[in-house]
């Protein structure tokens, strides 16, 4: 039996890691003004960062179509008896329904299992990964499902921001909202709760807010995965790794890049860590 593994843009991983993975990727939308921009297609990251600190025009989001999942999920269908396909969380945006719609436009090809992974960005890279491989081991459809239950539950993750204006000019700040009467030289820390962002602490300066990241890793109980993720500080993001090789393999961990689809939200200075930790017996 062939699984094929399906994610949006938002899911982050890097371009290597998706062609071994086999992974198809749908993207996201950017719209600038009266462009339209399909996420790590039409613009990558550097331009779009670029654009988003010097430009005029302040971007917006929107989801892939149903249209563009059923194409996906069509061509697929011609190589695979089953699809799964993993999105960021359903409180954060519409992906996950434009995902059941597509499947419902095709659902006579292929059987297609549509999971809300509760969480974003990197963290749902490596609820991706974990499908990708457990598909590429022979697993069962339904073992592989039940088994994504268990796994996002124990994927967590916790962002440092630079600052939340780019969070609050998209309207996806959620329970994050509090934080924003905050000093503007405040350091806000979010985490992902229940699918949605939720405030975790916030600090005086970044350094304050790196410390909290590596009491996040040090804290965490036997480390499966780990990614850290930034949107402009690569160096930042790699000397973070060389700290967390004392706690997890260097050559393990995953160095990923918010991509223009979040980064209109998070914004320049983003730097964060997902972990996943070995679940309860």
């Amino acid at each position: 039996m062939t699984i094929k593994i399906v994610t949006d843009s938002t899911a982050d991983l890097p371009a290597m890691l998706i062609k071994e993975l086999d992974v198809t990727i749908v993207p996201e939308y950017l719209r600038f003004g009266d462009k339209v921009y399909r996420d790590r297609v039409d613009i990558g990251e550097d331009e779009f960062y670029q654009r988003l600190l010097n430009g005029t025009i302040h971007p917006n989001t929107s989801q892939p179509t149903p249209q563009d999942f059923a194409d996906v999920y069509d061509k697929l269908s011609q190589e695979a008896d089953s699809i799964i396909s993993i999105h960021l969380s359903s409180k954060l945006s519409g992906t996950y329904h434009s995902a059941v719609q597509g499947s419902k436009m095709i659902s006579n090809k292929c059987h297609i299992e549509i999971v809300d992974s509760q969480t974003v960005s990197i963290a749902m890279g490596l609820v991706v990964i974990q499908a990708s491989k457990m598909a590429k081991s022979g697993m069962s459809l339904q073992k592989i499902v039940d088994r994504l239950g268990q796994i996002t539950s124990n994927v967590h993750m916790l962002i440092l921001f630079d600052t939340l204006k780019y969070l609050a000019k998209g309207g996806r700040i959620g329970r994050a909202k509090a934080l924003l009467g905050s000093v503007l030289s405040v350091k806000p820390l979010l985490t992902v709760k229940e699918g949605e962002l939720v405030p975790s602490s916030q600090v005086r300066s970044r350094s304050k807010g790196t410390e909290l990241l590596w009491d996040f890793v040090k804290s965490a109980r036997e480390i499966q995965d780990l990614a850290v993720l930034h949107s402009t500080t690569p160096d930042e993001a790699q000397t973070f790794i060389e700290r967390t090789s004392s706690i997890f393999p260097k050559e393990r961990t995953i160095l990923a890049r918010l991509g223009p689809a979040l980064g209109v939200h998070g914004g320049p200075g983003v730097l964060a860590v997902a972990l996943r930790e070995k679940g309860l017996p």
